[in-house]
């Protein structure tokens, strides 16, 4: 099993920066993805950035060219630095990872944190 908590979220104006954070514990060793999500009210849950062993990414369209997702060397934190923020950013971020463990694919997701992109 492995448990996932975020961190950095908060209230940033349009044209501003801000970096996430998303500390993984347990059995980190099985992951072999590490990626972002966020979600809007009244919206669904949509992909933002996604990191693979690899070292391939890929990331939505809407935020291209000013998100980055990382991780450290040890795979346990990975991090989204969110620049150019604009209003239509604001959501619910929620780190997720994916691992095999005996054979089985798992999903596992944080508790999210919200960031506001507001003057």
């Amino acid at each position: 099993q492995v448990q996932l908590v975020e961190s950095g979220g908060g209230l940033v104006q349009p044209g501003g920066s801000l970096n996430l954070s998303c500390a993984a514990s347990g059995s980190t060793s099985s992951l072999y993805a590490r990626s972002w999500y966020r979600q809007a009210p009244g919206k669904q849950r949509d992909l933002v950035a996604v990191l693979r062993r690899s070292g391939s990414t890929n990331y939505a369209d809407s935020v291209k060219g000013r998100f980055t997702i990382s991780t450290d060397g040890a795979w346990k934190t990975a991090s989204l630095q969110m620049s150019s923020l604009k209003p239509e950013d604001t959501a619910v971020y929620y780190c997720a990872a994916q691992g095999v463990i005996g054979g089985a694919i798992q999903n596992y997701w944080g508790q999210g944190t919200q960031v506001i992109v507001s003057s």
